[in-house]
């Protein structure tokens, strides 16, 4: 019955969050960080590949929506907007570290020399059941042969088989037809394939 009731609660609308936070109400700003926080992290995680720089990358993001929010016009849907807001800040972020790791080499036991690049590895917060060994194995194979494709490669895997985000959605952030999203993404999974040198499907992954 309690289930019952909580379901017909009518969920706050991303539109009626955005015209609370620009009439004042910082509280629904708030609520706007917990509906996307774990969506943001996510993608972070799994563009840069390192815990701590994710962490650092999606206060960045939330720092930047809270700025530009008041001028958020709802041309598209704000998850599209925060989504593109994102991608913008990985690339960023990214093209930084590539600068800095400029003539540096990773070590041949995975240990990267610069404190800021991403690991192949990371500690999970607790311990791993034998029965997700396999998806935890998969997901760090899954997530180095993602560091090797180029910007282009990682962010359309990581928009459509890692987020699930149809190819509309993809096409509005990235600001591109949906043909050529399409021909991107089968390029990228062709070239993930290769790399990976074996199958592994995304429902170990993700």
């Amino acid at each position: 019955m309690l289930a019952m009731l909580f379901g017909m609660v009518r969920r706050t609308s991303d539109e009626e969050l955005v015209r609370r936070f620009k009439e004042g109400d910082r509280a629904a700003y708030s609520e706007l960080v917990v509906r996307y926080q774990n969506r943001v992290f996510g993608m972070c995680l799994r563009w840069m590949g390192n815990r701590s720089i994710a962490e650092e990358v999606a206060q960045d993001v939330f720092l930047a929506l809270y700025k530009a929010l008041p001028r958020f016009r709802g041309d598209a849907q704000l998850s599209t907007w925060v989504y593109r807001v994102t991608v913008n800040h990985c690339k960023n972020r990214d093209l930084y570290r590539r600068r800095r790791a400029h003539g540096r080499h990773e070590s041949i036991d995975g240990v990267p020399q610069d404190a800021d690049a991403p690991t192949r590895q990371y500690a999970d917060d607790g311990p791993i059941a034998d029965a997700q060994t396999h998806q935890t194995e998969a997901s760090e194979l899954l997530q180095a042969a993602l560091a090797t494709l180029d910007e282009d490669q990682r962010r359309i895997i990581v928009l459509r088989d890692v987020e699930d985000l149809s190819y509309e959605e993809i096409a509005d952030i990235l600001e591109l037809p949906k043909g050529t999203v399409k021909s991107r993404l089968h390029r990228a999974r062709h070239e993930l394939a290769r790399k990976l040198g074996r199958n592994i499907s995304l429902a170990d992954v993700v």
